[in-house]
């Protein structure tokens, strides 16, 4: 039951845009530069991301959600990302995301957990600057979608799968700020 009156049957973060859809045009466009915008990640690592986060957070709408449009890019798969949520230095991944993974993961529990070697240990693996940034503000983002989220507990149907694969792949696909218009 939600902490406030959402609109009824809008799962997860979509409830609480249409509650207030002047805030969710800023938090959507924030998603879709983040997520799909110019970068040196693929949009697949970063939904990776994005799920990891989630999943170390706990937030089972976002986690599930992001696990779907992860597995949506190419190169991805449901099996790759559920490797990358639960053990991901295990993961068949390059060394490369698995540095910004811990990276992102220090960032989940506070920023100031990242150290100077957490960076340069990035970079031996070929991470520039802008993946790292990258890396750090998805990280921050998404533990705020996650608080927003949970934070209001909003409605999260944990026995719909069918519903986060179509969710995941109209946000790979089609992106985040076509959810916008559907909200405003």
């Amino acid at each position: 039951m939600p902490h406030i009156a959402l609109p009824e049957g809008l799962p997860g973060i979509v409830s609480a845009f249409a509650f207030r859809p002047e805030t969710a045009s800023p938090l959507l466009e924030l998603a879709e530069i983040l997520l799909r915008g110019p970068s040196p990640l693929t949009r697949g690592e970063r939904e990776m991301i994005a799920a990891f986060v989630s999943t170390r957070n706990d937030c089972y709408f976002c986690q599930t959600s992001h696990r779907a449009a992860a597995a949506h890019h190419p190169g991805c798969s449901y099996d790759l990302v559920d490797a990358v949520r639960f053990d991901y230095p295990n993961a068949p991944v390059p060394p490369k995301l698995k540095a910004l993974l811990a990276i992102a993961d220090k960032v989940r529990q506070g920023g100031k957990h990242v150290t100077a070697e957490d960076i340069a240990h990035a970079r031996e693996q070929g991470a520039g600057d802008v993946e790292i940034h990258d890396t750090v503000l998805i990280a921050a983002a998404f533990c705020m979608y996650n608080r927003y989220v949970d934070g209001l507990a909003t409605y999260t149907p944990v026995d719909q799968p069918g519903l986060y694969d179509e969710m995941g792949a109209r946000m790979a696909h089609e992106g985040y700020l076509r959810a916008a218009e559907t909200v405003s």
